[in-house]
């Protein structure tokens, strides 16, 4: 199969799949002309569509290219337990505490957004606003890290098209279906990426293992076993992750429990239709969660048999030149499994970036702007939303293009400051009805500095914030452990709130 007729097939399959989009935006448009239409559209959105909207923001293009290339690469078989936690505890223990609790205190509360969650759970504006802020901080930066690794991919088959050119079509499909179809639009191209994704995967992983370089199920445990190029030697059949066994469960508890105060998330809660739907999304997305993280970690594994060395770019390679090592000269059956897998890659980084971005636009356009300008319209905070939308897929185009130190580094500990800001007070607040002002107020600080601090301390150590970057992972864990313990503690000591607030907090009928 020449380089052109693979070029045709994947053209084929990226117009097919951007008209798919596009339609599905146009489509939801007439849902959206509310702001709780276009963030959550209307609260009425069914089982599989919000499970496979959590599974896809879950798994983006960064953990494909980027954590199970480089997990995979470095620690072999045992970095499939991240995959395993991640369906476990990110999504099945996850949906289980906190799904319903989440929906029936946010309809109760009336909050669209996780700052207005916190304003109305703990009567304090203050506390949107800052909640607002880290958001936008943390989470506009982040979501460049989605581009990582699909521009080198898609240029490997299109050497004349630069990278800047491939991410840019990112951006563009992402933008269109979001600014048009607000949160249903996202929902319902996140179950088509979703089923995309899981085709993608099964086609990845059987077509990987049938190639002579792994030899089959029965041959590739000993094949990798011969590896004596890779960090740790035999570690990469070691189940456990050999001597990374500490730095495997870090990751696991960062990238499971995460989840549980990232407001992407968190929001995919808020809008499902009732209570029956939410015991069904819990099962199919902790079965979607299985396949994907098990899939790519596993093929990330595989690696230092279809490669002969790190490749150049580093870890974030690793992925992308396997595929085309593996499937990017052969016969069009394999032709059509790469793209379809460009398409999974591409599916993966639009649906994480949509979610992202519609969470950061809104912490500024339903949480910032009231509090500045007064007596704001919903037509003009929906207006709003979908300008910053725009502005935002294209700030997060700009950064992934320039690279810059300061916005790489901070993408390092979003997942860490962000969660263990908010974990504790969100949590305790949808269980607990001895949650204080000041106890919330204590651990979303308390979680910020577990990671501000000890940031700013070694970045002037060792002149750079670099250093500090490689400990995120411990950073992000100790900061969610903090925020979820000083908040009830602080809060044993400090003034309550009234029956009367609590009871209009809690007090709710439950649904059947």
């Amino acid at each position: 199969m020449n380089l052109q007729q693979t070029q045709t097939v994947t053209i084929v399959a990226l117009v097919l799949f951007a008209l798919a989009m596009i339609a599905i935006g146009l489509i939801s448009t007439r849902k959206t002309r509310t702001v709780d239409g276009f963030l959550l559209g209307s609260r009425n959105i069914g089982a599989w569509v919000s499970a496979f909207a959590y599974g896809t923001s879950y798994f983006s293009a960064v953990v494909f290219v980027g954590y199970a290339g480089q997990h995979g690469w470095n620690i072999g078989i045992g970095s499939m337990w991240i995959g395993i936690g991640n369906a476990v505890l990110g999504c099945l223990v996850a949906w289980m505490l906190l799904a319903k609790r989440t929906r029936t205190m946010t309809h109760t509360l009336s909050a669209k957004t996780m700052p207005e969650f916190f304003a109305a759970r703990y009567s304090s504006k203050a506390m949107k606003i800052f909640a607002a802020i880290v958001i936008f901080v943390f989470l506009v930066p982040y979501s460049s890290a989605v581009y990582n690794g699909l521009g080198n991919m898609f240029q490997a088959i299109f050497p004349n098209v630069g990278v800047n050119t491939w991410m840019l079509v990112i951006a563009v499909l992402t933008g269109i279906y979001l600014i048009l179809g607000g949160y249903v639009a996202t929902a319902y191209t996140d179950f088509v990426q979703g089923i995309i994704m899981i085709f993608g995967v099964f086609a990845m992983v059987i077509a990987l293992v049938k190639t002579d370089a792994v030899g089959g199920l029965t041959q590739f445990m000993g094949r990798l076993a011969e590896v004596k190029e890779a960090p740790g030697g035999a570690q990469l059949t070691s189940i456990f992750g050999g001597g990374s066994f500490k730095f495997l469960c870090y990751n696991i508890m960062l990238t499971s429990f995460g989840t549980w105060g990232l407001p992407q998330m968190v929001q995919k809660y808020y809008a499902i239709k009732d209570v029956r739907s939410i015991k069904q999304a819990t099962i199919i997305s902790t079965v979607f969660s299985l396949i994907i993280g098990c899939g790519a970690y596993f093929v990330g594994s595989l690696s230092h048999l279809i490669l002969n060395k790190l490749p150049e770019g580093g870890v974030d390679n690793v992925i992308p030149q396997t595929l085309l090592t593996a499937f990017g000269d052969a016969n069009m059956v394999t032709t059509i499994i790469l793209a379809v897998l460009l398409i999974l890659l591409l599916s993966a980084s639009m649906s994480t970036l949509s979610s992202i971005v519609l969470s950061s636009s809104s912490a500024v356009s339903v949480d910032l702007i009231p509090e500045i300008k007064k007596n704001v319209k919903p037509k003009g905070q929906v207006i709003a939303t979908r300008l910053l939308c725009l502005i935002f897929v294209g700030l997060s185009y700009v950064f992934a293009t320039m690279k810059i130190s300061i916005i790489v580094n901070i993408m390092s500990f979003s997942w860490g400051i962000v969660s263990g800001t908010f974990i504790g007070p969100y949590i305790w607040g949808i269980y607990s009805k001895k949650v204080t002002k000041v106890g919330a107020w204590s651990g979303m600080i308390a979680g910020f500095l577990t990671v501000a601090l000890p940031t700013v301390i070694i970045a002037l150590q060792n002149g750079s914030i670099a250093a500090a970057a490689k400990l995120s992972p411990q950073m992000g864990v100790g900061a969610m452990a903090v925020s979820l313990a000083v908040v009830p503690i602080v809060s044993a000591f400090t003034k309550k709130y009234d029956d009367k607030f609590v009871k209009a907090v809690f007090e709710v009928k439950e649904e059947n």
